[in-house]
């Protein structure tokens, strides 16, 4: 009687083991197409993200911060190109289009991006968040300042036909105005992404490392062969260009009043580094200390670009108290500063009221005993230096807020913590608590605990028949 009670017991275990692995395969069987498609987006989510910032770094100089198109270069944020076939989106992004600014970006035509950056890219255009592209753009620091194209300026144009083969260089004028200046800079004084060309150590390169690198591009970095879009004339034209820029007079390109973009994410990060960098001299509201004038008072703020803003904080005001932040902020960080300063504007007083004291600066200004710290002390004399240094940024925009190769690797980085760390964090409690409970994968758990019962019910029997086994003689 015990044996066959001990033996239903096993019976009835193996059944509901046997049953609960039928019931956790039949459930897998079911959620699987969901599961597939879930693991889809969650693939899709991932390139989108990586190619936001693809874009940003590569794409937005040319197409806008929310691939709205600038000059001559189309939207991509179009219904045409959300229907265009993949393959030929690839192609397009991959091999450039010809007699077209659109160069070649695969690594197989010296272009910067592998097959699989240009898959992400692809992805973006045809599923892509547009306004989330741009606020990644703002975030990195990486929003074009410049337009594609800029005109020259008809007086000073003119002036340049009584040079030494003036044509020439009215031609080139007229081509890097189309072609080079989104990158390059107004007057070829550079920008975050690009070097300047109006330089001396680039004027004493050779005429055929100059054209070999407008040929074919610099392997590496965002420069790509022109090519198979440039004429040879065109080409050596623009290396003239680049060999007498000292002679070309400084304004012919001029830079327009581009406003910085902004996020809720560079506004706050704006705010937060002008209270520890800029608060002490400049008062806790922008309004002024007998050390430093005020930012916060409409004549500054209706009077003065944000490129101007740019540059005073980029490279300083020289005589004065402000020091050039260029070298300890990112491009980024520059950028969420002016930005921040810029929101003052509607609400501005016409005079300001500015704090009392000054607090001596930040301390690592206190701390060095240079000219800068010991000799202005007077506000008048600071707030005339300023003016003096707007009037000359607005003459001299492209150079304005110009940082290292190596800042903008730092601003990319900075940027994108700032603009995606943040809403990363997990909540504690109940929150985490309801996370690990959607988490938990049931067809899991049901299939282990049919695998156990099945395995506790086949140990059972192999027990029972070994007691049954007689003894050997």
């Amino acid at each position: 009687m015990p044996q066959d009670r001990t033996r239903f017991f096993e019976v009835l275990l193996g059944l509901i083991g046997t049953q609960l692995i039928a019931l956790a395969f039949g459930l897998y069987i079911l959620n699987e197409p969901s599961r597939i498609t879930q693991t889809q987006t969650n693939i899709l989510h991932s390139q989108l993200d990586e190619a936001m910032t693809l874009y940003a770094e590569n794409c937005a100089v040319c197409h806008g911060l929310a691939g709205e198109g600038i000059g001559a270069n189309p939207a991509l944020d179009s219904e045409a190109l959300r229907g265009m076939p993949y393959e030929e989106l690839v192609k397009t992004i991959t091999r450039g289009r010809y007699n077209t600014a659109m160069p070649a970006w695969g690594l197989q035509d010296s272009g910067p991006l592998s097959d699989y950056q240009i898959s992400e890219l692809v992805s973006l255009i045809q599923s892509g968040d547009w306004q989330a592209t741009q606020d990644r753009v703002v975030n990195l620091g990486l929003a074009p300042l410049v337009p594609f194209v800029t005109d020259p300026d008809p007086g000073l144009l003119e002036a340049v036909a009584s040079l030494p083969d003036g044509a020439t260089l009215q031609a080139a004028i007229q081509l890097y105005a189309e072609n080079c200046v989104a990158c390059h800079g107004a007057d070829g004084l550079g920008t975050g992404i690009a070097p300047a060309l109006n330089d001396p150590a680039i004027r004493a390169k050779t005429a055929e490392e100059l054209t070999r690198t407008v040929l074919y591009g610099s392997p590496g970095t965002l420069m790509a062969g022109w090519q198979n879009v440039l004429a040879a004339e065109q080409v050596a034209s623009l290396v003239s260009l680049v060999q007498r820029w000292e002679e070309i007079p400084t304004g012919i390109l001029p830079a327009p009043d581009v406003p910085i973009a902004v996020t809720a994410e560079s506004l706050a990060l704006g705010e937060q580094l002008f209270s520890q960098n800029c608060s002490r001299c400049h008062g806790p509201t922008g309004q002024g200390t007998q050390r430093a004038p005020a930012l916060n008072v409409k004549g500054f703020l209706t009077q003065t670009s944000d490129l101007a803003i740019r540059q005073i904080v980029t490279l300083g005001v020289p005589g004065t108290a402000m020091p050039a932040w260029g070298d300890r902020m990112t491009e980024a960080e520059i950028q969420s500063i002016v930005g921040f300063i810029r929101q003052w504007e509607a609400t501005a007083p016409e005079v300001a009221t500015p704090t009392r004291g000054g607090g001596g600066g930040p301390p690592w200004l206190r701390n060095q005993n240079t000219a800068t710290n010991t000799t202005t002390t007077n506000p008048q004399t600071e707030a005339t230096a300023v003016t003096t240094e707007v009037a000359q940024a607005q003459t001299t925009l492209p150079a304005a807020g110009e940082t290292p190769a190596t800042g903008q690797g730092a601003g990319q980085g900075q940027g994108q913590g700032q603009g995606q760390g943040q809403g990363g964090q997990s909540q504690p409690g109940s929150s985490a608590s309801a996370a690990w409970w959607e988490a938990l994968n049931w067809q899991a758990l049901l299939l282990a605990v049919g695998i156990l019962t099945l395995a506790f019910t086949l140990i059972l029997g192999a027990l029972e028949g070994l007691k049954k086994t007689p003894p050997t003689p």
